[in-house]
């Protein structure tokens, strides 16, 4: 018998499976209510639980999913068989039969991960466990379309021969913009100029052979990264990923689901509007938080302040603003304390809106934490409602490689473990 939580949380992802399902096959009938369902969804919930508390062994799982132990040993030996699994044994003095631990077997399937920016393609390998095995990078080339997106497909490959990595279990590909995630489409992509992409058909034209294959806005995978992967991950209920770099997306995750909203395109905070008539943003309005927040807005204002064109040479980068403030540059802190400030103008409006738990940030900007995080608070503690409690949990990203990349790793990551392998 499962926890009332584990029944409710599984019975919601099953609901998502199904409504999938049947989205992309219409005419066929779904079985439910059998008992390959019931042991389908056992076998999900064996599976993270190891991930989630391994080492571990038979016994704590059947006492912690209060399965029958015969149940929990006959999906344990199918996930071995699956090499999803790994066992060793307990030495343990105490005890009279030493138990066998049971973890994720980090290096018996992996997964592709590419992320699309606007100026540059990262390209990796991971293992199911979220470590990355090697990255590589390419100059995106979105106009070029189907063979660009051959080209990123030939460096994973390439980085799969050089590591002797077979068959990949999936891919994960994150876009800036409105994706449809189900129908694998990028709707709308300002900063790569793709508007109604079918990009998961390119990507199986291409390679037929590949099994999962999962895409999604950046912000939004960066944001189910963190929830897997990242250091607050038992903190994470009602949250916000906040992704900062030449576009500005935000993640927002409810009950520790992803929200996708009606059309794909809940979360794109960075399109409000601040300032009526202000800057002109890639989306082709004015005024825009991203116009304002994101890093070419920063740069822009370090170039105006130091009274130079943006084609100088050599050219700064948010990077380099950044050491500049560090090594004492007034101007380049006093452009970042602004950046600081239109942060918190957006993130004040999250909060009126959504009201999170949590809101993390992540990108570049976030290597500046000590000096605009005490400008984002005081801005937001200004602009938020006097009822509320004034203190925010304001934290940047702890994923160690870039949030975006880990992010498309998850996707395919995600759907490995929640494999109910329902037959229709």
């Amino acid at each position: 018998m499962l926890t009332m939580g584990i029944i409710f949380g599984l019975f919601e992802q099953l609901i998502e499976i199904n409504e999938k399902i049947m989205s992309e096959k219409e005419k066929q009938n779904f079985i439910s209510g059998n008992s390959r369902v019931v042991r389908n969804i056992n076998r999900a919930v064996v599976l993270n639980i190891i991930r989630e508390k391994q080492p571990i062994s038979r016994v704590s799982i059947a006492r912690l999913t209060r399965l029958n132990k015969s149940t929990v040993s006959s999906i344990v030996a199918g996930l071995l068989q699956e090499n999803l699994i790994s066992e060793e044994v307990n030495a343990d003095r105490n005890v009279g039969r030493n138990p066998y631990n049971l973890s994720i077997n980090s290096k018996g399937h992996y997964v592709g991960a590419v992320n699309m920016d606007s100026s540059l393609t990262h390209i990796a390998v991971f293992t199911i466990d979220g470590n990355m095995v090697e990255a590589t990078s390419m100059v995106t080339q979105p106009q070029q379309g189907k063979a660009f997106i051959a080209r990123c497909l030939e460096k994973l490959a390439d980085l799969q021969q050089k590591n002797s990595i077979g068959q990949l279990a999936g891919l994960g590909v994150s876009v800036g913009g409105i994706v449809d995630s189900i129908r694998a489409q990028v709707r709308y992509a300002p900063n790569l100029g793709w508007q109604n992409l079918e990009l998961g058909q390119l990507i199986r034209e291409i390679n037929p052979h590949i099994g999962i294959l999962s895409i999604e806005n950046d912000a939004k995978a960066s944001a189910l990264a963190e929830l897997w992967f990242g250091r607050f991950r038992s903190q994470l209920g009602e949250f916000i990923f906040l992704s900062v770099g030449v576009g500005l997306g935000t993640g927002i995750v409810v009950g520790k689901k992803l929200l996708a909203g009606e059309n794909f395109a809940a979360g794109e905070f960075g399109h409000i509007t601040l300032f009526e008539n202000g800057e002109p943003c890639a989306c082709g309005d004015r005024g825009c938080w991203e116009a304002y927040a994101c890093d070419r807005a920063t740069v822009a204002r370090y170039y105006k302040h130091k009274g130079v064109k943006p084609d100088v040479i050599p050219a700064v980068s948010l990077q380099d603003i950044i050491g500049f403030a560090f090594g004492g540059d007034a101007v380049a802190r006093k452009v970042l304390l602004q950046t600081g400030y239109y942060l918190g103008l957006g993130i004040s409006t999250i909060i009126k809106t959504v009201d999170p738990g949590m809101i993390i940030l992540g990108g570049k900007l976030a290597q500046a934490w000590d000096i605009i995080y005490p400008e984002i608070v005081r801005t937001v503690e200004r602009k938020t409602f006097s009822g509320r409690a004034k203190k925010i949990n304001l934290q940047p990203s702890s994923l160690k490689e870039s949030p975006r990349l880990v992010g498309a790793a998850t996707l395919a990551i995600k759907e490995i473990f929640s494999d109910f392998r329902i037959t229709v």
